[in-house]
């Protein structure tokens, strides 16, 4: 089994190592590939040391599965030059997620809809990864209308220069490398990503067609306002659920209980609540401050925290992994 992490040197693909590592991965061979300038640098993985390879030797190498965090614009290049030569790729950019011949999966919510003619399988933005998790059980037993969502996202989302951005204006450094318009210490910024034409982000607007494309319902109404704020280890939302059916709270919160890969975390009697900084480099997604929502009839409000780069992404694509070599899609 030869797997490729394509990015391997980056904030994402550094994780998808130690993801693969931790949960002893049946590979034989592993392959980092990055740009050029990080060619034949070497990356340790269960103890050995493995060089960095470029995209054409990676190729030629034939992996199994190439795990890829390299960009957009990277993945649209190489991602089928990858597929022609056998490869199956996981792809973490927003190169593939809305194009209709790709699936998008979270492997909690639909992963039985892969199979072994697809080449090329998107990993969705890691904010709607950790929300759609909790969202597709509460959808199959009470049947969702309306999602109205509110993000309040890590900097490691953005990457290594944000982070480096957000340390340096804590040590009081304001002349360092920008990775956002405005100062992120002691601040909050209302804008991940480019507007579009309607005022919505491009974030924003992932969440929104992602969800219906994952969930497999085109009916569910989302609407979104993503925010970027100054912490590390992972992203949190706000969610308000409008369903058809009405519900149980107590119900309800045995059901995120029992669900694979969610941890419920909601005892207001003594201050238990989901919090960033306790989901970090943990795989699992993070619910609490379960409510009924009193202004609308069949509503809920619930808080929803996950690591961004772990199950938010790398995380998310090696399980995809997983099922494939376990479903023999391979």
């Amino acid at each position: 089994m030869k797997i490729a992490v394509v990015g391997a040197t980056g904030l994402v693909g550094t994780v998808m190592l130690k993801v693969l590592e931790e949960r002893n991965f049946p590979l034989t061979e592993l392959i980092p590939v990055a740009s050029e300038k990080s060619v034949g640098k070497e990356i340790t993985f269960k103890g050995k040391q493995f060089k960095v390879v470029n995209m054409e030797t990676a190729i030629a190498m034939r992996p199994d599965i190439a795990l890829f965090s390299a960009g957009g614009s990277t993945s649209l290049k190489y991602a089928p030059l990858f597929a022609e030569a056998g490869t199956t790729v996981i792809d973490n950019s927003s190169a593939w997620r809305m194009d209709p011949s790709k699936k998008l999966i979270v492997p909690e919510v639909n992963a039985y809809v892969l199979s072994i003619d697809d080449k090329i399988i998107a990993n969705p933005n890691c904010s709607t990864i950790q929300m759609v998790v909790a969202l597709k059980p509460l959808h199959d037993k009470y049947r969702i209308k309306r999602v109205v969502v509110s993000t309040y996202q890590s900097v490691t989302g953005t990457g290594v220069k944000a982070v480096e951005q957000m340390m340096n204006e804590r040590k009081g450094i304001l002349d360092g490398p920008m990775a956002y318009p405005y100062q992120i210490d002691l601040n909050v910024i209302p804008q991940i990503d480019v507007f579009e034409s309607n005022g919505y982000t491009k974030e924003e607007m992932k969440m929104i067609k992602e969800t219906r494309k994952i969930m497999g319902d085109e009916s569910i109404r989302v609407t979104a306002t993503t925010v970027r704020i100054p912490v590390m280890g992972g992203h949190s939302e706000s969610v308000n659920i409008e369903f058809e059916n009405d519900f149980d709270v107590a119900d309800v919160k045995a059901l995120m209980a029992s669900t694979p890969g969610i941890i419920l975390e909601d005892d207001i009697d003594n201050l238990k609540y989901p919090m960033p900084k306790d989901a970090h480099e943990k795989d699992e997604v993070f619910v609490g401050r379960i409510r009924r929502d009193e202004s609308m009839p069949n509503t809920l409000n619930m808080w929803i925290v996950a690591d961004n780069l772990r199950k938010g992404a790398a995380t998310n694509a090696v399980q995809i992994a997983e099922f494939l070599v376990k479903k023999e899609l391979i």
